[in-house]
């Protein structure tokens, strides 16, 4: 059986995320026939599911509710932000287009919750109502194959051909159920492949994590495919080296990571600005970092393993008086944690890895291996009773004291989103060469292109900006394709 109804196409893009399916949509919206969209796995979507909110600036939401953010302070925010590593170009282009981006979307029926801050950030998350699940699955994908797109699954993207002056002419696809392969002609071809988040040996060859404690949060499949297409096609490797770390996670081997991730428990150990200590059980760090996600992942990378400290004084408080502050990673209204002692007991009797509990705080020091944590806490405590932390500057709202037994310690890995970074492009998102000039026919959306956007730490301030990038560099990568395809 053929892989593919065709030999030649047009426009290739691989990748049905995000970034994909826009750049899909917008191609074909436009007149151009003959696409193909190319998914590795069996199901389209992607990371791009999980996406909770995009950035924008003016949109017309903000402007209904009276946010008014200026795009210049935006990117001067960004550029300080990051180093001035960050491609100034890129994000005054992106911010320009941010706001129409997001009414584009909202025209063909992608529904808002809401636009909000995370933490003490800018308010710039344009929330998407069911996610974005819904906006790929029930706005992109119904549209895309009413537009005759031609969507393939369980198929990969193994190499690209170019002619003797250096234009895309092709792409080869393999079966992931047969591994058979066909060379399908293209003048064009857009990687949407979501980075490599997901591949252990790039994590450790490329970043200063340590990919035994970094816990991906996403589909799985982003293991940097689109990347090494292009490295081998001739293409820069680029601003590797940096994933969007959101602070602790559990660190459960267990279980499938997504289990937790509105999970009350893992919510009281990483976003409430409890205890945190190190192995040897010292303080590191002013709790109150989960503020900015990135900065506390990037806090827990400095440890060699990290855990949060919790006592019945603390569940009783978050479980009846209430959260010490909203959940950061969360769109919610929550403001009680009613199951998190059943929470608590069902992982001690599952004996689940990241959980250790006991009725003194020396027997807890010994099970979990940190021979400070009695002497840790007891400071931790006579700073509460003060009011003043005066090791790390904790406000005094957030020092609850260690005090009643059962005690808790929840072992935390650092949870990431995706990588962002790999190829370097131009404000065409064209993909550029060794030698700095641009693969013609080739081009790069989403977190493959995202380099450009950051330096080492993703910039929670203004929360959103890789799903809106994803959306917009898929829209602009297909606008800037077709001018091509025009030429050629």
């Amino acid at each position: 059986m053929s892989i593919t109804k065709a030999t030649e196409y047009n426009l290739v893009i691989i990748g049905a995320g995000a970034a994909g399916f826009t750049a899909a949509y917008e191609a074909a919206n436009q007149g151009l026939t003959k696409i193909l969209l190319v998914e590795k796995g069996r199901h389209t979507g992607g990371s791009g599911d999980y996406i909770e909110g995009a950035f924008a600036v003016n949109s017309k939401l903000q402007q209904e509710k009276n946010v008014d953010i200026k795009p210049e302070e935006v990117v001067s925010e960004e550029l300080d932000y990051s180093h001035y590593e960050a491609d100034v170009k890129t994000w005054q282009q992106y911010v320009a287009a941010s706001g129409e981006m997001i009414d584009w979307l909202g025209d063909l029926g992608a529904e808002y919750i809401d636009v909000k801050p995370l933490g003490s950030g800018k308010r710039t998350w344009h929330l998407f109502k069911g996610l974005g699940k819904e906006v790929l699955h029930g706005v992109f994908e119904p549209k895309v194959q009413e537009l005759g797109v031609e969507i393939i699954t369980s198929v990969s993207a193994q190499s690209l051909k170019k002619d003797d002056n250096g234009r895309i002419t092709g792409v080869v696809l393999e079966s992931e159920s047969d591994h058979s392969t066909t060379e399908i002609a293209t003048k064009a071809v857009i990687i949407a492949t979501g980075g490599y988040l997901n591949n252990k040996e790039l994590i450790d060859k490329e970043t200063g994590y340590d990919s035994e404690r970094l816990i991906p949060v996403n589909s799985g499949k982003n293991t940097g495919d689109g990347l090494k297409l292009a490295w081998e096609a001739g293409a820069r490797k680029y601003r590797m080296g940096m994933a969007m770390l959101f602070g602790g996670y559990l660190k459960d081997p267990l279980t499938p990571s997504f289990v937790y991730r509105y999970s009350q428990l893992n919510g009281t150990a990483a976003e409430q600005s409890l205890l945190w200590v190190n192995e040897s059980g010292q303080r590191f760090v002013n709790e109150e970092v989960v503020d900015n996600f990135a900065y506390a992942g990037n806090a827990l990378f400095t440890q060699g393993r990290t855990f949060s400290i919790i006592d019945q004084n603390a569940i009783d408080h978050l479980m009846n008086d209430g959260l010490q502050r909203p959940m950061s990673t969360w769109h919610t209204d929550l403001t009680k944690l009613t199951d998190l002692q059943q929470n608590l007991d069902e992982a001690l009797e599952k004996g689940l890895p990241y959980i250790h509990k006991a009725d003194t705080l020396e027997e807890l020091a010994e099970m979990i291996e940190t021979p400070d944590l009695v002497n840790t806490v007891r400071k931790y405590n006579t700073f509460a009773d003060q009011g003043v932390d005066q090791d790390f500057g904790k406000q005094d709202k957030y020092l609850l004291k260690v005090d009643k037994a059962p005690y808790y310690a929840l072992e935390l890995g650092v949870g990431a989103f995706c990588t962002m970074g790999g190829l370097k492009v131009n404000l065409k998102n064209e993909v550029i060469d060794t030698k700095g000039q641009a693969i013609p026919g080739l081009y790069a959306a989403g977190n493959d292109a995202a380099g450009n956007l950051i330096g080492d730490t993703y910039g929670p301030n203004m929360p959103g900006t890789e799903a809106g990038y994803s959306f917009y560099s898929g829209k602009h990568s297909a606008d800037c394709a077709l001018e091509y395809l025009k030429k050629v």
